[in-house]
């Protein structure tokens, strides 16, 4: 199915976005683990999600879910039972990679799969340092890629320095420590998203951060905990974007969560000049949330890499909008990560941007946009990618024409309301 914005007056009034992502699968995942009940109030229902609630109930965990409150009947550490079944991860990396991390562990035998993109996404930066704790795991093109099969072992701790900060190796790797004997410790070169981190102290996991990496003791019971899930501030991007572009716009996105290892997007679009304020600023089941207000600013084009990029690698196709309608040009660089996501994110902005008459030029890790205030209508490809479809649609607010993105079914694997809340906010 495709879908055509036309360009907006202005973008205002009062909205929430839906809850964290990330916080939404390790509260499934850490539940689960847990001795007694967990409640989860605020967790995102998107199909990615889901994939990870579906499979720990394949896996004997009870979760019920009366459409406000999810409750886990955690069974502890050994508790989980082999699948009768393939899990099928759907779309999400998360799942896949956190999941092969955790079942590494166990004493059962168990095989993950995913749709066309995810079997398409590489596994080995994940399947590689499991290998040196013990576990045991087969997958297609020398183990790199999906489907995964698992034969739980016994594991043990190791220090690994991966190459690249990706919060989906550290956090596979410290859930496999759960289970290990000894000590697992991981570092990064620069700090990638702590929301495992958080979760794992919150639940009583034995866990120390110091600057560079995490270390996580494996033994410890979990217990059951109240977690409230803040506003994903991977979705408030595009609002906090469509804001920004839209002459005359205002708008208050409330209860976002604003993580220091996710607000690369904020520290990134204030450096370009855009007007935004954080108010009521206050802390949730250990992480800190804000209401976040916008305002529509001339924007002027930047540099961007170092340790920035981690803390915002999920918004760079927003970010790239953005940098469309700047005065002047924005590089990035440091962001070779963008090539291994649900699709190559630099080369599909690339190829929509440049058919909106954006001047734009791919480099190995990045890109260069000289932006002219300006973007053309056109008609947008998703790649199957749903921040590339949400992205696409925020620049037609701003576009001279409007802009017709094919295939936004997969924007339902992240954000299912994300269109009726863009035609609640954006004034045409």
């Amino acid at each position: 199915m495709e879908y055509t914005v036309q360009p907006a007056k202005a973008v205002k009034g009062e909205m929430v976005v839906p809850g964290d992502k990330s916080i939404s699968h390790r509260s499934i995942m850490l539940g689960s683990l847990a001795e007694g009940q967990t409640r989860v109030t605020g967790f995102l229902r998107g199909e990615d999600n889901l994939a990870t609630l579906n499979a720990f109930r394949a896996m004997g965990i009870d979760i019920t879910d009366d459409g406000t409150t999810l409750r886990i009947s955690g069974k502890g550490l050994r508790g989980l039972s082999e699948p009768t079944d393939v899990l099928d991860c759907g779309n999400s990396g998360t799942s896949m990679r956190l999941m092969a991390g955790l079942l590494a562990g166990q004493s059962f035998f168990s095989v993950l799969t995913g749709d066309q993109y995810l079997r398409r996404r590489p596994m080995k930066r994940v399947i590689e340092p499991l290998a040196r704790m013990g576990g045991t795991i087969f997958g297609r093109s020398g183990g790199d890629r999906a489907p995964l099969a698992i034969v739980g072992r016994p594991l043990a701790g190791i220090s690994h320095h991966s190459a690249v900060a990706s919060a989906q190796v550290k956090s596979a790797l410290m859930l496999a420590g759960l289970y290990a004997e000894g000590e697992t410790t991981i570092t990064e070169p620069h700090l990638s998203r702590d929301h495992s981190e958080r979760m794992f102290r919150y639940f009583g996991a034995d866990v120390a951060s110091f600057t560079g990496g995490v270390t996580v003791r494996g033994g410890r019971e979990l217990q059951g905990r109240d977690i409230i899930v803040p506003g994903d501030i991977s979705s408030a991007a595009f609002f906090i974007v469509a804001a920004l572009i839209v002459p005359g716009s205002e708008l208050l996105i409330r209860g976002v969560g604003v993580n220091p290892t996710r607000t690369g997007i904020l520290d990134i679009l204030t450096a370009m000049g855009g007007d935004i304020q954080l108010l009521d600023c206050r802390d949730l089941s250990g992480e800190p949330v804000a209401d976040i207000l916008v305002r529509a600013s001339r924007l002027r084009g930047v540099e961007i890499g170092g340790d920035v990029v981690p803390r915002a690698i999920d918004e760079f196709p927003v970010i790239c909008v953005a940098a469309a309608l700047a005065d002047g040009q924005t590089t990035l660089r440091d962001a070779h990560e963008l090539r291994v996501k649900e699709t190559d994110r630099i080369t599909a902005m690339a190829k929509n941007l440049c058919r909106a008459g954006v001047a734009i030029a791919e480099t190995p890790d990045g890109m260069v946009i000289e932006g002219a205030g300006r973007i053309d209508g056109c008609r947008a490809e998703s790649f199957g990618d749903h921040r590339i479809a949400m992205s696409m649609l925020v620049a037609g607010l701003a576009a001279s024409g409007e802009v017709t993105v094919d295939d936004v079914e997969c924007i339902g694997t992240s954000f299912p309301d994300f269109i009726p809340l863009l035609q609640k906010v954006a004034n045409s």
